[in-house]
């Protein structure tokens, strides 16, 4: 099930702040989340520090420090997590524990923080940024539907939000993850025919990023499948259909799948 909820504003906290952790944060802010509820674990780097300074949040130098927070976001590295895990266990009694940490699974994290504790594991794709974002999670079996609605609510700033098995979650992270890059190489891809035809770099830009975004629109809210979409661009004998000819002729279908076939490690 897919959910965007918002409205619930209790005081959070985040450990990393960096690309995904930063996005969200920001993501947060930029939508509407009051940034006195939340509060940041700075590192030894400046990168939260200067997102501070443009965002106004609260920031603490310790994890023990995190002890308002109802809900706690994990956003660091796979390597520093259970550094982190250890620190956080003297003040996560009672809290709801999220990390966005790849390989952060639920056993990981109740090894680490107790059987007793709440834990989920999810994965944003960067859009999260801008509020249109889309993050899996898996909750540990003791979230209760009260628990999992108020991170829905706090993440529901950022995007979409949808609850899948645990054996679901990377590959749907992998989908929704790292596909931005894959339509941001199509887009630039756009924009260089685009060039090559005669347009300015401005104007193709502008042009392949607003038909993504179009479509994008159109796909999510059109009652029709996107096979039908597209059977509705491709005139017989016409222009677009020529193009998806030749799109499938050099192994386009086939490129995307492989892409998510590496990126998955196979």
């Amino acid at each position: 099930m897919i959910i965007i909820l918002k409205g619930v504003e209790n005081m959070i906290g985040f450990i990393g702040a960096g690309n995904i952790g930063g996005a969200v944060i920001t993501g947060l802010v930029r939508n509407g989340f009051d940034n006195d509820q939340i509060v940041v674990k700075g590192g030894k780097s400046n990168t939260t520090k200067d997102l501070q300074s443009q965002l106004g949040f609260k920031m603490v130098p310790k994890i023990k420090q995190l002890t308002d927070p109802e809900v706690i976001f994990i956003a660091v590295g796979e390597t520093a997590l259970d550094s982190v895990l250890s620190e956080l266990s003297a003040v996560s009694e009672g809290k709801l524990i999220v990390t966005f940490t790849g390989g952060a699974t639920i056993p990981r994290l109740k090894k680490k923080l107790g059987s007793d504790a709440k834990v989920a594991t999810a994965i944003p794709n960067t859009p999260v940024k801008v509020g249109a974002g889309f993050t899996g999670i898996t909750y540990s079996e003791n979230f209760e539907p009260a628990d999992k609605k108020k991170v829905a609510s706090i993440l529901g700033y950022t995007g979409q939000i949808v609850e899948v098995p645990s054996e679901q979650l990377g590959i749907l992270g992998t989908v929704a993850g790292c596909s931005p890059a894959f339509l941001d190489l199509f887009i630039e891809a756009l924009s260089d025919a685009g060039v090559k035809h005669g347009l300015n770099r401005k104007l193709a830009y502008d042009a392949a990023i607003g038909m993504a975004i179009g479509a994008s629109k159109l796909a999510k809210q059109s009652d029709l499948s996107v096979p039908e979409l597209k059977d509705e661009v491709t005139s017989p004998g016409g222009s677009t259909i020529r193009g998806v000819t030749a799109l499938e002729e050099n192994g386009f279908r086939n490129a995307v799948i492989k892409a998510v076939d590496a990126a998955e490690g196979e």
